[in-house]
């Protein structure tokens, strides 16, 4: 990233997660640091400049065990789609209310502390056993710490005191002291030189934080939403956690040293991974497709799909629960499918929009968005139209890297505030009255899918 926020160069390196019998979602933990570290040599020989810093941002409850002193991985790395440790979660809900008070985060195994716990029991208890953003940087640095972003991802921070928590720590088997150390998003961790010289480590932060941070969500209430291989929305909630009420998480959203925000969160897992589900069907050649075939017809045709492929995240967090199509009839087209996915998709975002909502006392003015499937008019036209409010689109499709650039000259002393860089802007369509009864049914659908887990 240059001084003005506009990017220099980019490289892309990509890791390809599998799936295993039970839930499981994995990564090749040797395939994870390899992409790291050549798509960030390729970026800098195409930059062809002076470079400050490396930052690094991570998927934050993606976990695997490794021998502290080598450095080499003694399990994959499971994902943060991986749903095996939901027989801990269900061993351990009645403790999940004081949880949610202590950490900010539901009992669920989309977060880290359950996997954790998971792997301890079915794969490994030698080494350590942590995120891999403290893997990484452990092969880069030889530190071994996490930041505070992805500390408030496991289940094992106290939320208030940004801190280990014994409490959470004792009910999922761990010790404080095997625990990384805790550091802000600044703190310059160590050199590397894995990218040429001695550069310095600073930049550090989930991957959904750092996008709110580069799309310049800076104020109370300010949101974005990434839709990637799901659909993640945070809103800055300002200098003190919201404990949500409405079935959200909270977290940390940056530390640069000491000046703190904290978000609001939901997700919903399937988005990208939906449309690629699409196209293995057959409905679509390709994501560019979505709107040539979508677009063709003038409404869904009274198909309703809700796009759990994976489970329900937020506002719901039943883990078990499967994708549904509603409404088929003889009439029903390709064209039908596809843009009732895109609506389920949309309408999933409004509602965790109207949680979010709830929880800050006072609706979400504009929403940001980036993400691979900002690229789908439709579909940003569907989420304008449902949220009946304004929706715009970062204009670079970097925005976590540029939030972790930013927060990397920040731990370099130099100024880091990233430029918000305004895209393509939708406004509502409907009417309000028509939007509410869209999202009425796809409310409905989804109880339905509840009812019937």
């Amino acid at each position: 990233m240059a001084p003005d926020g506009s990017v220099l160069s980019s490289a892309e390196s990509i890791v390809q997660p599998r799936q295993v019998a039970g839930g499981g979602v994995e990564q090749d933990p040797g395939e994870l640091y390899d992409s790291v570290v050549q798509a960030g040599r390729r970026a800098l020989v195409e930059a062809a400049t002076q470079v400050m810093a490396v930052g690094l941002a991570n998927q934050g409850e993606t976990v695997l065990a490794w021998d502290r002193q080598r450095g080499d991985p003694l399990t994959t790395a499971l994902s943060w789609q991986d749903r095996r440790s939901a027989g801990i979660c269900d061993r351990l809900a009645p403790h999940s209310e004081r949880l949610r008070l202590l950490t900010g985060l539901p009992l669920d195994p989309y977060f880290a502390a359950p996997k954790l716990l998971w792997l301890r029991e079915n794969l490994t208890r030698s080494g350590v056993a942590t995120t891999t953003d403290t893997w990484l940087i452990h092969r880069l640095t030889g530190s071994y710490v996490t930041d505070v972003t992805t500390a408030s991802r496991t289940g094992l921070l106290d939320l208030d005191r940004r801190e280990w928590s014994t409490e959470a720590c004792e009910l999922f088997g761990v010790t404080t002291q095997e625990l990384p150390e805790i550091v802000s998003c600044t703190t310059t961790v160590g050199t590397t030189e894995m990218f040429g010289g001695q550069l310095p480590v600073t930049g550090l932060a989930v991957d959904q934080q750092a996008a709110l941070f580069g799309e310049g969500c800076l104020g109370l209430g300010d949101a974005k939403c990434t839709y990637g291989t799901g659909a993640f929305l945070l809103a800055n909630t300002g200098d003190r956690p919201i404990r949500s009420t409405h079935g959200l998480s909270a977290s940390v959203a940056w530390d640069t040293a000491g000046e703190v925000a904290y978000c609001l969160d939901g997700q919903l897992y399937t988005v990208g991974a939906m449309v690629d589900w699409l196209i293995r069907l057959g409905l679509l050649r390709d994501a560019d497709d979505l709107d040539r075939l979508g677009a063709s017809v003038p409404d869904a045709g009274g198909v309703i799909v809700v796009p759990a492929l994976a489970g329900l995240g937020a506002p719901y967090w039943q883990p078990n629960t499967r994708a549904s199509i509603e409404g088929l009839c003889l009439g029903t087209t390709s064209a039908h499918l596809v843009r009732a996915a895109l609506e389920g998709i949309a309408a999933s975002v409004a509602l965790l929009v109207r949680a979010t909502a709830r929880d800050l006392g006072a609706p979400i003015g504009t929403l940001r968005v980036d993400g691979g499937l900002t690229r789908s008019r439709l579909l940003m036209q569907l989420q304008a139209d449902l949220l009946q409010t304004p929706v715009e689109v970062f204009a670079s499709p970097h925005a976590t890297a540029l939030g972790v650039a930013a927060l990397a000259r920040l731990g370099c002393g130099a100024a880091g505030t990233p430029a918000v860089l305004a895209g393509q802007r939708y406004e509502p369509a409907i009417d309000a009255d028509e939007a509410a009864a869209r999202l009425a049914a796809t409310e409905a659908a989804i109880a339905r899918v509840i009812g019937s887990t």
